[in-house]
């Protein structure tokens, strides 16, 4: 509300002054350039009244000094998981989590199956970029552990080690894909 005494802009044009009378709607300023101008109430802005409250030095001190301590937060940077974290794919390449039944199938059919299966997923895993894979083939005579290494010997940019043992045992070995090979 606009009274008497209150200080107020024109919205539209660069004009401040001070309220001299109120006629209804008409406000009557004197202008800082010492001219009375008539304006409608919608066209003014209070700038200032009489009870302003001024903050104290002190607390405009406090003030600063929490903003200060707020920017001078730290941002945490994003931290993403390295790719050594990710859990590794796994492919238990055991017989008979492969097949139903062993019934009729000779040795070496089962070891064909089992390096299809490893072929296959470890296609799969470099299709999809995924950095790691464990295949697990079980201790059994090694004959399944040699295939695989001949197997993955003929890929270019793995690299082929013995999986965790406290996780695996003996039994499994870990693939690491590199995923952007140098040219050679």
């Amino acid at each position: 509300m606009i009274k008497i005494g209150d200080i107020v802009s024109v919205l539209d044009e660069p004009i401040t002054g001070k309220v001299i009378s109120l006629n209804g709607d008409e406000i009557t300023i004197t202008s800082d350039d010492g001219f009375d101008m008539v304006f409608m109430a919608n066209e003014l802005v209070k700038e200032q009244s009489d009870n302003l409250i001024v903050p104290s030095y002190e607390e405009i001190e406090k003030n600063l000094q929490e903003k200060e301590v707020f920017k001078k937060k730290p941002k945490r940077p994003l931290i993403k998981p390295k790719e050594r974290n990710i859990p590794p794919m796994e492919v238990d390449l055991h017989i008979h989590k492969l097949v139903k039944s062993t019934k009729g199938m000779a040795n070496h059919e089962m070891v064909t199956l089992q390096l299809d299966t490893a072929k296959r997923q470890l296609d799969f895993a470099i299709s999809k970029r995924i950095p790691r894979v464990v295949f697990i083939h079980g201790v059994g005579q090694g004959v399944l552990k040699e295939e695989l290494k001949y197997l993955f010997g003929r890929y270019d940019n793995i690299s082929i080690s013995d999986a965790d043992y406290k996780k695996y045992g003996l039994g499994a070995m870990e693939i690491y894909i590199l995923q952007n090979p140098k040219n050679r």
